[in-house]
């Protein structure tokens, strides 16, 4: 006789109906094209966003919300903050802490120390070392912006377009870039702003745009190269997107964030580096007010009158000291690796 199977007993559910399992399947039909678990039907109940959520849905958020969200809690990024916008504001209005001329000087009083008024004392033409501190802001906040501005656009442009086309585009800024790579920066301002007559800040910031870019054309074009192999880039090429939306839609803004962080640092060094130049007699002239100036024509008196070069020598160094602290906080914010 064959062995009959086991006996199954129907499953008897009670007055209070089938269990939540057998509702989760019914729900969605028996032989549907989707079955779902309690736990998989459960989670969609209470999903927020989900088909029967009231709750608000979570926006996502990017990488520049959560970049200033970290910066918002660190102390470094407000310090330096802080003092960037002090020096910015005495750049724009002096007026506002000083109300005497850098170029008002008396003869009698060279080298004097600090007096009431005048509390870093006067320089070797009488002049008040408070007033020029304060004036020479102006000069290092704007030769700064300007060459960071000019720098990262210029360097930007090049290095995106070479590292978006690549081949022999890329090969060609390469090269040119190795060339400028290999001119030593003070000696090249020393060839060729000595034969500058102008004595605004212009052929300064043209300097330093010239040999400044190319460091930020190769960290822009690294970053293209990586950005453009990423997924979304290839979805929106396959969809038929021209060149200049992937460059400027999809590339540019994924792209722009190690740029950032570099320029933002390099301003600091060109601020010492317009000092450098006036210190070595090549970069802003007298009457100009400027650090560099000051700092070079304290030099010959540090050992009688060492007050002539401690102020506009540490005024110079806060300021360096403060672009550079602000970098490395953006650095942090910005570079995932660091999360």
């Amino acid at each position: 006789m064959p062995e009959q199977p086991p006996y199954e007993e129907e499953p008897h559910h009670g007055p209070e109906g089938p269990p939540p399992e057998d509702l989760a399947i019914a729900a969605t039909g028996m032989g549907g094209p989707m079955d779902l678990g309690a736990s998989e039907a459960e989670t969609l109940e209470r999903t927020p966003g989900g088909p029967e959520g009231t709750g608000p849905q979570e926006k996502p958020r990017s990488l520049w919300s959560d970049a200033w969200r970290d910066l918002r809690r660190n102390p470094v990024f407000i310090i330096s903050g802080l003092v960037i916008l002090f020096l910015v504001v005495i750049s724009i209005w002096p007026g506002l802490i000083t109300d005497q001329s850098p170029l008002q000087c008396d003869l009698a009083k060279r080298q004097q120390g600090s007096q009431p008024g005048h509390p870093f004392g006067f320089d070797g033409q009488g002049c008040d070392v408070y007033t020029r501190t304060v004036y020479g802001t102006r000069v290092s906040i704007s030769v700064g912006v300007l060459a960071t501005l000019g720098v990262a656009l210029l360097g930007s442009v090049l290095g995106g377009l070479a590292g978006f086309y690549g081949g022999l585009n890329d090969s060609l800024l390469s090269r040119l870039t190795d060339i400028f790579f290999a001119i030593p920066v003070v000696l090249g301002g020393l060839v060729l702003l000595s034969v500058v007559t102008s004595n605004t800040i212009w052929p300064v910031v043209g300097f330093m745009v010239l040999l400044g870019w190319p460091q930020i054309s190769r960290i822009a074009r690294g970053s293209v190269i990586t950005t453009k192999e990423n997924d979304y880039v290839q979805a929106a090429r396959a969809l038929g997107a021209s060149n200049s939306r992937l460059m400027l839609r999809h590339i540019a803004p994924n792209a722009v964030a190690p740029v950032i962080v570099v320029a933002t640092i390099a301003l600091g060094t060109y601020i010492s580096l317009e000092a450098t130049l006036s210190y070595l007699g090549v970069g802003l002239k007298p009457p100009r007010v400027s650090w560099g100036i000051d700092i070079s024509a304290a030099s010959a008196y540090i050992r009688q009158a060492p007050h002539m070069l401690l102020w506009p020598a540490g005024a110079l160094a806060i300021t360096v000291l403060a672009f550079i602290m602000l970098g490395d906080a953006v650095r942090d914010a910005l570079d995932p690796k660091l999360r």
